[in-house]
């Protein structure tokens, strides 16, 4: 998510709600209210119609919920002293899932999905609270101006103070149940979100690569910091990220150990209009219009609406505000977002100052940036040093956010962040290609653009939507993946052809507030040894599996759950490898059974020679897969999907030498 913060590109769409909303405090409960949805009779690809998602009860634990292809074993609202404050993201380890949240984070055991076990939760105030892992470390970001270093709730009142914590704290969590604080590392504009990268060539340290793209720190509180521009100053805090070195044997030894400059030579990226008549429906329905960093946009209620009761008790008033107040705000505004904003000084027009986030795929040796108004590629052979090696920008896009590699890193996957997360823009009147996807081939370094993929259903104006995290679910032979939508819900879709990705299953509820926006939805949702667990910002933690369908086969999900991650980071992808199986044979023999190909006859023949290696002794097992492989090389040739056909032959020759 988007926060409010200073950058120096005018015109980037932005949330003045976050951190700012009131959701509505609810009591800790580990009840399920959604139940579960029993599997399809029949393994159908038609969508429900008219589409469910539509119409949705609004409600904060009621909601109307429209559910296709999963199935949500349970809910989870935080726990007190959590719930009414942001959940953001998760990082998973073992068998837990850790949650951040505005007021700290949270610790769930996911041992038992229907009913998930809350280890702890650990109150230490700050925004966003992001959080990864590694072995026992846990690294958490703070970007906010009242964050502590004590983690308590005072806050920090004074502009220069070193009270404050702005950057990545470092925990070690060999007790999970009681972290201990063992480094703080201060960067000049904090951390909004960070990367950790385990890289091949150094297993000694870990390195974390930190995305802050709040105002820059006075020099005062943290000596180096500045904010001028590079022609006036060399070694300003802008246009560039951190990298921190965190060596494994002593933590506590963690510090920045270079600042690499991967923007330079941008120029101020293209953008989009606003949607005609929205500044104008806006006014209408009595909302604000501000100017944010060059773009009239107009402001949530829940932000305006505290704002017009100060001024009525300012005047010793009561009652609803007046058109006077409504006008004394109005005339206030500007210098509200511009204490907001930090103050900052009018600038011309730049290319990005920083990064929302760096995905890293250490196994290809690559990341993706997405770095506000452009999409990155960067090589990261050299883990200190991450070199910019090409970029793309698209008018269609407002706030590149994150990006997503395809498992063999031939494509990528760009998000738009349109509105900062904290506004609707998956209406009617909203564009396909703006808050969407963007799919990238990757050809000799360069990414050529594929196809644009956004939620297909229409949400209303109570509901915070666009797209947002996620990550790939390991289906043998396709790019699936899930990804959260805020208010949009979750999605599964399909990007193989990366020209025609497609929705193959959804999760979503009615608006948090039937009468305004307030801020809900998915903030991210991850695939983790066979769950998909998500974040609800409002409404704790959801678990869901994966239900067969004519897009995805058991043998597909069962194929899928046979990989086993260690652990799980939000910004650092993993390669999957599936593990010998005849569930991964079977996999591959859906998919050219959906593909034709082969024929019908001989899909039914591999099906039934795989049955009967799986009954059969240890050398008829062995002699009857390599017969099998053999044959599917011969016929390898003659198929329409002959990558297809042959990545089942080696299935089912590695089935054989690991059954031998």
């Amino acid at each position: 998510m988007l926060a409010v913060h200073r950058v120096h590109r005018p015109g980037l769409a932005l949330s003045l709600a976050v951190g700012l909303f009131s959701l509505g405090c609810s009591s800790y409960s580990s009840s399920s209210y959604g139940g579960s949805t029993p599997a399809p009779a029949t393994l159908s690809t038609a969508k429900p119609t008219p589409d469910p998602r539509v119409g949705l009860r609004a409600g904060l634990t009621d909601a109307g919920e429209a559910i296709w292809n999963l199935r949500l074993l349970s809910n989870t609202m935080s726990p007190e002293r959590f719930a009414g404050s942001t959940n953001s993201d998760l990082a998973f380890t073992g068998k837990y899932a850790i949650q951040g949240n505005y007021n700290g984070w949270q610790i769930w055991d996911l041992s038992t999905p229907k009913k998930p076990g809350l280890v702890s939760a650990i109150y230490c105030p700050a925004s966003q609270s992001d959080v990864s892992i590694y072995k026992n470390l846990l690294f958490v970001s703070g970007e906010g101006y009242t964050g502590r270093l004590d983690c308590s709730d005072e806050g920090v009142r004074e502009a220069v103070s070193h009270d404050r914590l702005r950057g990545i704290r470092v925990f070690d969590i060999s007790d999970i149940k009681n972290p201990k604080n063992v480094a703080n590392v201060q960067t000049c504009r904090g951390s909004h979100t960070h990367t950790v990268l385990a890289h091949p060539s150094d297993p000694n340290n870990v390195y974390v690569y930190v995305s802050g793209s709040a105002p820059v720190r006075p020099a005062a509180e943290l000596p180096g910091c500045s904010d001028a521009m590079p022609d006036t100053d060399a070694n300003t805090a802008l246009f560039r990220i951190e990298v921190i070195k965190v060596p494994l044997a002593d933590p506590s030894k963690a510090a920045i150990v270079s600042s690499p400059r991967i923007f330079e030579g941008l120029d101020a990226p293209p953008r989009h209009a606003a949607i005609p008549g929205e500044l104008a429906a806006a006014r209408a329905r009595g909302q604000f219009i501000a100017n944010v960093m060059g773009q009239d946009m107009p402001l949530p209620v829940q932000m305006t609406s505290p704002m017009l009761d100060s001024i009525v008790r300012a005047r010793n008033g009561s009652g609803t505000p007046t058109a006077a107040d409504s006008a004394a705000l109005n005339a206030a505004l500007p210098g509200i977002i511009a204490r907001l904003l930090g103050n900052a000084p009018p600038r011309r027009e730049t290319g990005p100052t920083q990064c929302h986030d760096i995905t890293v795929y250490p196994e290809i040796g690559l990341a993706g940036g997405a770095c506000e108004g452009y999409g990155m590629l960067l090589d990261i052979s050299d883990p200190v040093n991450p070199r910019r090696i090409s970029f793309v920008a698209d008018s269609n896009f407002a706030y590149w956010h994150s990006a997503t590699f395809s498992n063999d890193g031939r494509k990528i996957m760009f998000t738009d962040e349109w509105g900062g997360g904290g506004a609707p823009k998956c209406r009617a009147i909203d564009k396909p290609e703006w808050g969407a996807n963007a799919i990238f081939t990757i050809e000799n370094g360069q990414m050529k653009f594929q196809s644009y993929f956004k939620l297909p259903a229409e949400q209303t104006e109570e509901e915070n939507c666009v797209a947002h995290n996620g990550s790939l679910i390991p289906i043998p032979g396709r790019d699936v993946m899930v990804q959260g939508w805020y208010q949009g819900g979750i999605l599964v879709f399909d990007w193989t052809d990366p020209k025609n990705p497609i929705e193959i299953a959804y999760h979503d509820r009615g608006p948090v507030d039937p009468t305004r926006m307030v801020m809900g939805g998915s903030w991210s949702v991850y695939w983790y040894n066979g769950l998909i667990v998500n974040s609800e910002i409002a409404r704790g933690l959801d678990i869901f599996e994966l239900v067969p369908s004519g897009f995805l086969s058991q043998n597909e999900i069962d194929a899928a759950n046979t990989v086993k991650l260690d652990y799980l980071n939000p910004q650092s992808q993993p390669k999957f490898v599936w593990p010998p199986s005849f569930a991964l044979a079977r996999a591959y023999v859906d998919q050219l059974e959906r593909s034709r190909g082969l024929s019908a006859d001989r899909i039914a023949a591999v099906r039934q020679t795989l049955s009967t290696a799986e009954r059969g002794s240890s050398s008829a097992r062995r002699d009857g897969l390599n017969a099998l492989a053999s044959q599917l090389d011969g016929e390898a040739g003659g198929s329409r999907d002959a990558a297809k056909v042959r990545l089942l032959s080696q299935a089912v020759k590695d089935l054989a030498a690991a059954r031998s």
